[in-house]
Protein backbone atom coordinates (compact mmCIF):
# COMPACT_ATOMS: atom_id res chain seq x y z
CA UNK A 1 0.00 0.00 0.00
CA UNK A 2 1.28 3.81 -1.22
CA UNK A 3 0.38 6.56 0.35
CA UNK A 4 0.26 9.43 -2.84
CA UNK A 5 0.23 12.99 -1.25
CA UNK A 6 -0.98 15.10 -4.50
CA UNK A 7 1.03 19.14 -4.18
CA UNK A 8 -0.66 21.20 -6.73
CA UNK A 9 2.33 22.89 -8.76
CA UNK A 10 2.19 27.08 -8.05
CA UNK A 11 4.70 29.58 -10.21
CA UNK A 12 4.90 31.09 -6.86
CA UNK A 13 6.11 28.60 -5.23
CA UNK A 14 8.80 27.47 -7.72
CA UNK A 15 11.75 30.14 -8.37
CA UNK A 16 14.01 28.32 -10.56
CA UNK A 17 17.15 30.05 -9.48
CA UNK A 18 15.18 33.37 -10.68
CA UNK A 19 15.34 36.63 -8.33
CA UNK A 20 12.26 39.24 -8.11
CA UNK A 21 13.50 41.73 -10.15
CA UNK A 22 12.12 44.35 -7.70
CA UNK A 23 14.09 43.38 -5.39
CA UNK A 24 17.23 45.76 -4.54
CA UNK A 25 15.20 48.03 -6.75
CA UNK A 26 15.90 51.40 -4.11
CA UNK A 27 19.37 50.47 -4.19
CA UNK A 28 19.69 50.38 -7.88
CA UNK A 29 18.25 53.79 -7.36
CA UNK A 30 20.52 54.93 -4.88
CA UNK A 31 23.04 54.02 -7.10
CA UNK A 32 21.65 55.89 -9.72
CA UNK A 33 21.06 58.83 -7.28
CA UNK A 34 24.91 58.46 -6.28
CA UNK A 35 26.17 58.78 -9.77
CA UNK A 36 24.42 62.11 -10.55
CA UNK A 37 25.68 63.73 -7.39
CA UNK A 38 28.95 62.73 -8.08
CA UNK A 39 28.85 64.39 -11.59
CA UNK A 40 27.41 67.44 -9.36
CA UNK A 41 30.88 67.34 -7.03
CA UNK A 42 32.62 66.86 -10.11
CA UNK A 43 31.25 70.39 -11.76
CA UNK A 44 31.54 71.78 -8.04
CA UNK A 45 35.13 70.94 -7.28
CA UNK A 46 36.28 71.91 -10.65
CA UNK A 47 34.55 74.93 -10.54
CA UNK A 48 35.86 75.87 -7.33
CA UNK A 49 39.43 75.28 -8.62
CA UNK A 50 39.48 76.88 -11.71
CA UNK A 51 37.57 79.99 -10.44
CA UNK A 52 40.26 80.25 -7.67
CA UNK A 53 43.22 79.50 -10.22
CA UNK A 54 41.81 82.19 -12.47
CA UNK A 55 41.17 85.00 -10.19
CA UNK A 56 43.78 87.80 -10.60
CA UNK A 57 43.36 91.48 -10.50
CA UNK A 58 45.73 94.04 -11.05
CA UNK A 59 45.62 98.02 -9.51
CA UNK A 60 47.40 100.69 -11.31
CA UNK A 61 49.07 102.77 -8.47
CA UNK A 62 50.79 106.57 -9.87
CA UNK A 63 52.06 104.91 -13.18
CA UNK A 64 51.93 101.89 -15.38
CA UNK A 65 55.35 100.74 -13.45
CA UNK A 66 54.01 100.78 -9.87
CA UNK A 67 51.36 98.27 -9.76
CA UNK A 68 49.32 96.12 -6.52
CA UNK A 69 48.37 92.76 -8.10
CA UNK A 70 46.31 90.39 -6.28
CA UNK A 71 46.08 86.74 -7.55
CA UNK A 72 45.54 83.48 -5.91
CA UNK A 73 49.42 82.42 -6.14
CA UNK A 74 50.04 85.11 -4.00
CA UNK A 75 48.50 83.29 -1.02
CA UNK A 76 50.07 79.64 -0.20
CA UNK A 77 46.37 78.90 0.96
CA UNK A 78 44.71 79.75 -1.94
CA UNK A 79 47.35 77.86 -4.09
CA UNK A 80 46.26 74.22 -1.25
CA UNK A 81 42.89 74.96 -2.52
CA UNK A 82 43.86 74.99 -6.08
CA UNK A 83 45.83 71.40 -5.79
CA UNK A 84 43.26 70.25 -3.26
CA UNK A 85 40.52 70.70 -5.29
CA UNK A 86 41.95 69.61 -8.40
CA UNK A 87 42.73 66.01 -6.58
CA UNK A 88 39.22 65.98 -5.36
CA UNK A 89 37.69 66.43 -8.79
CA UNK A 90 39.94 63.92 -10.10
CA UNK A 91 38.91 61.68 -7.79
CA UNK A 92 35.48 61.82 -8.60
CA UNK A 93 36.43 61.42 -12.37
CA UNK A 94 37.97 58.29 -11.28
CA UNK A 95 34.97 57.35 -9.01
CA UNK A 96 32.33 57.27 -11.77
CA UNK A 97 33.40 53.57 -13.21
CA UNK A 98 32.86 52.01 -9.40
CA UNK A 99 29.78 54.46 -8.88
CA UNK A 100 28.50 53.10 -12.16
CA UNK A 101 29.23 48.92 -11.04
CA UNK A 102 26.92 49.93 -7.86
CA UNK A 103 24.08 50.71 -10.44
CA UNK A 104 24.70 47.51 -12.77
CA UNK A 105 25.35 45.65 -9.40
CA UNK A 106 23.03 47.16 -6.23
CA UNK A 107 23.80 44.05 -3.80
CA UNK A 108 27.93 44.01 -4.14
CA UNK A 109 28.93 45.73 -1.24
CA UNK A 110 32.54 45.98 -2.46
CA UNK A 111 32.51 49.21 -4.87
CA UNK A 112 30.55 50.76 -1.84
CA UNK A 113 32.49 50.12 0.68
CA UNK A 114 35.57 51.23 -1.37
CA UNK A 115 33.45 54.27 -2.57
CA UNK A 116 32.81 55.19 1.18
CA UNK A 117 36.44 54.75 2.49
CA UNK A 118 37.58 57.01 -0.38
CA UNK A 119 34.87 59.31 0.12
CA UNK A 120 35.68 60.07 3.16
CA UNK A 121 39.48 60.68 2.92
CA UNK A 122 38.26 63.28 0.25
CA UNK A 123 35.43 65.10 1.96
CA UNK A 124 38.39 65.41 4.90
CA UNK A 125 40.46 67.29 2.01
CA UNK A 126 37.34 68.97 0.72
CA UNK A 127 37.02 70.71 3.81
CA UNK A 128 40.45 71.60 4.98
CA UNK A 129 41.08 73.58 1.59
CA UNK A 130 37.46 75.16 2.15
CA UNK A 131 37.85 76.28 5.82
CA UNK A 132 41.41 77.39 4.84
CA UNK A 133 40.54 79.33 2.03
CA UNK A 134 37.37 80.70 3.82
CA UNK A 135 39.74 82.01 6.67
CA UNK A 136 41.77 83.83 4.49
CA UNK A 137 38.66 85.49 2.32
CA UNK A 138 37.35 86.93 5.52
CA UNK A 139 40.71 88.42 6.39
CA UNK A 140 40.12 89.90 2.93
CA UNK A 141 36.68 91.28 3.31
CA UNK A 142 37.15 92.49 7.08
CA UNK A 143 41.02 92.46 7.47
CA UNK A 144 41.88 92.25 11.37
CA UNK A 145 42.14 95.80 12.74
CA UNK A 146 44.29 93.45 15.82
CA UNK A 147 46.63 92.73 13.63
CA UNK A 148 46.84 95.99 11.37
CA UNK A 149 45.57 93.53 8.36
CA UNK A 150 43.71 95.78 6.46
CA UNK A 151 41.11 94.58 4.13
CA UNK A 152 41.84 94.45 0.90
CA UNK A 153 38.02 94.26 -1.18
CA UNK A 154 37.57 97.60 -1.11
CA UNK A 155 39.92 97.32 -3.88
CA UNK A 156 40.35 94.33 -5.24
CA UNK A 157 36.41 93.86 -5.89
CA UNK A 158 36.80 91.59 -8.66
CA UNK A 159 39.27 89.56 -7.00
CA UNK A 160 37.09 89.14 -4.39
CA UNK A 161 34.08 88.08 -6.15
CA UNK A 162 35.89 85.42 -7.57
CA UNK A 163 37.90 83.87 -4.87
CA UNK A 164 34.34 83.95 -2.85
CA UNK A 165 32.70 82.46 -5.38
CA UNK A 166 34.98 79.53 -5.40
CA UNK A 167 34.83 78.73 -1.49
CA UNK A 168 30.98 78.90 -2.03
CA UNK A 169 31.34 76.01 -5.16
CA UNK A 170 33.91 73.85 -2.60
CA UNK A 171 31.46 74.03 0.36
CA UNK A 172 28.79 72.82 -2.58
CA UNK A 173 31.36 69.76 -3.32
CA UNK A 174 31.55 68.96 0.56
CA UNK A 175 28.11 68.89 1.12
CA UNK A 176 27.52 66.75 -1.70
CA UNK A 177 30.07 64.71 -0.53
CA UNK A 178 28.45 64.43 2.72
CA UNK A 179 24.96 63.35 0.77
CA UNK A 180 27.55 60.61 -0.81
CA UNK A 181 28.53 58.72 1.66
CA UNK A 182 25.58 58.88 3.75
CA UNK A 183 23.70 57.07 0.69
CA UNK A 184 26.52 54.45 0.51
CA UNK A 185 26.35 53.92 4.38
CA UNK A 186 22.19 53.65 4.29
CA UNK A 187 22.89 51.11 1.50
CA UNK A 188 25.29 49.34 3.02
CA UNK A 189 23.91 49.11 6.42
CA UNK A 190 20.78 47.22 4.76
CA UNK A 191 22.83 44.65 2.86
Amino acid sequence: MSTIVDVPESSKLIDNGRTDPRAGGWKKGVGIIDFILRLGAIASALGAAATMATSDETLPFFTQFFQFEASYDSFSTFQFFVITMSFVGGYLVLSLPFSIVTIIRPHAAGPRIFLIILDTVFLALATSSAAAATAIVYLAHNGNQDSNWLAICNQFGDFCQQISGAVVASFVAVFLFVLLIVMSAVALRNH
